[in-house]
């Protein structure tokens, strides 16, 4: 083969390159196996509640949706130095500089270690303080104890596996992400029941059982997933003389904290208002807690096109945004806004019409919680077909570096409209505020986003602040988005993808 058919080659195994050919067929193309992966881990959590709460009732179901949210507000921690990292990437690819992408992730590593290992040892302590903070009700607070304690323990295989996927998607590849979550979900699903209920050689473990089968799955995925990109060749993976970029590189340890910061606290701004919102929940007993649980589980299902869409509008538009393809960057905007829109329309269309039949899932038929569920739905789940425009918009402005302004957007839907009108109503309403106070955040998110992407000054956003070659004129503030380090030597460019 020849010099050129072997970089080609190589290419194709370290990614896909986004700044070429159809929009919305490649977008649609990258972001199904994104899809697949939201819909595993929807469905892993769907299969995990059902034997919980057909081996151990009510006050298990309760334990694991409280010790559940817990659980995303610790990967909201990392979420955003993922996300960062995710673009960096992207941006680097779309430039040519396959290099940045090796210093990238030797930051990334070293920062991501230290991470997952704090949050490990004192989450696992505090896990019962946490608990008694969002008002777990009393019956259920020894079993969502034992959970999230080996949630805990498992934090740093799924913080290192969450982060590998956004590498990989960041140089165009969302084809392997996807098969190795199957493979943990694979091997979560035949471990829990087995581990719950003592099948067989496995101990009888209880609620403890279906912790540890995330656990043994999440850990055994990431090994393999690492010991695939090694022998691929991959450009994400450090080799012997390379592990010198272990020692972070101030400048993108910066990007990550100061612009993955914000990304995160998006998710903790998210998983912080559920928790003030299942206080709401708890405050009317274990039954509603079960429904609200039940009825959430719906939920990530009419949320997760949205959101393979958006994360693949984010990956498509930091590669552009690399490469400086501004023309691009917009239409992959409008396509991503009308494809999440037309997509999670018609699961809501599906999911409406079948009624209780999709809370049989997560509830046994006689179960208390069943009819409240229903009323939790009907009032709530239309909403979340907006999440469409607020993902695509948002994806794309992060991929600039605009972080901030995504935050402040959520901040306001969430404790400025959602939290308040749910508690000054519910003297009123009832329960029926809490439900209510869903659409009414939902549409001011997507109202205020839209905005921010239509006026705001996004696109002369940095990530990292361009190196300035000597003899340059002096930078007049127009520069479009660039990443440090960018060589465009014909010698040193290298694409990626066929």
């Amino acid at each position: 083969m020849s010099g050129q058919g072997q970089t080609a080659a190589k290419g194709k195994r370290r990614g896909r390159d986004l700044t070429q050919g159809p929009i919305t067929r490649t977008l649609l193309v990258f972001s199904l196996p994104v899809l697949g992966g939201n819909a595993l881990q929807s469905l892993n959590g769907s299969i995990n509640q059902f034997w919980v709460s057909h081996s151990l009732g009510i006050t298990a179901i309760t334990a694991i949706g409280n010790a559940n949210i817990v659980m995303m507000l610790m990967l909201g921690a990392i979420f955003g130095v993922s996300m960062a990292a995710n673009i960096l990437v992207g941006q680097s690819v779309g430039a040519g500089d396959l290099r940045q992408v090796k210093k990238v992730m030797g930051t990334s590593i070293t920062f991501f270690a230290i991470l997952a290992l704090g949050v490990a040892a004192v989450g696992y302590r505090l896990s019962p303080h946490i608990l008694a903070l969002m008002g777990t009700p009393a019956e259920a607070l020894a079993e969502a104890e034992t959970y999230l304690r080996i949630v805990f323990l498992a934090m740093p295989f799924l913080y290192f596996f969450a982060f590998l996927q956004m590498a990989q998607r960041g140089i165009g590849d969302s084809r392997t992400p996807f098969l190795f979550m199957l493979l943990a979900v694979v091997l979560d699903i035949l471990l829990n029941p087995m581990l719950i209920r003592g099948i067989g050689p496995f101990p009888r473990l209880g609620i403890a059982g279906s912790a540890f089968s995330t656990l043994i799955g999440q850990g055994t995925s990431l090994v393999l997933l690492v010991a695939l990109l090694y022998r691929r060749g991959s450009p994400l993976m450090l080799r012997p003389g390379e592990f010198h970029l272990l020692k972070p590189d101030p400048a993108i340890l910066k990007a990550l904290v100061l612009r993955g910061l914000p990304m995160g606290l998006q998710i903790l701004v998210m998983s912080g208002a559920a928790m003030v919102m299942i206080g709401f929940v708890n405050s009317y007993g274990a039954v509603t807690a079960a429904a609200y649980t039940a009825a959430s589980q719906v939920w990530t299902y009419i949320q997760m096109p949205a959101m393979a869409v958006g994360a693949a509008v984010s990956s498509m538009a930091a590669q552009n945004v690399g490469a400086q393809k501004w023309d691009r960057v917009g239409k992959i905007a409008r396509s991503g806004v009308l494809s999440g829109l037309v997509i999670t329309g018609l699961v809501a269309a599906i999911i409406y019409p079948l009624g209780d039949l999709t809370l049989h899932i997560f509830l046994p038929p006689d179960s208390p919680a069943l009819p409240v569920a229903g009323h939790i739905n009907t009032i709530v789940l239309w909403s979340f077909v907006l999440f469409s425009v607020t993902f695509a918009l948002s994806g794309v402005v992060r991929s600039t570096g605009a972080v901030w302004p995504p935050l402040l957007i959520l901040i306001v839907a969430m404790f400025l409209i959602r939290i308040p009108f749910a508690e000054l109503l519910i003297p009123r309403l009832g329960a029926d505020a809490i439900w209510w106070s869903f659409p009414l955040g939902t549409i001011t998110s997507s109202i205020l986003t839209a905005l921010y992407y239509r006026y705001g000054n996004w696109r002369k956003t940095r990530l990292i602040a361009p190196e300035r070659p000597q003899g340059n004129s002096a930078d007049a503030g127009m520069a479009t988005p660039a990443v440090v380090g960018c060589d465009r030597s014909p010698g040193a460019e290298v694409r990626v993808g066929g």
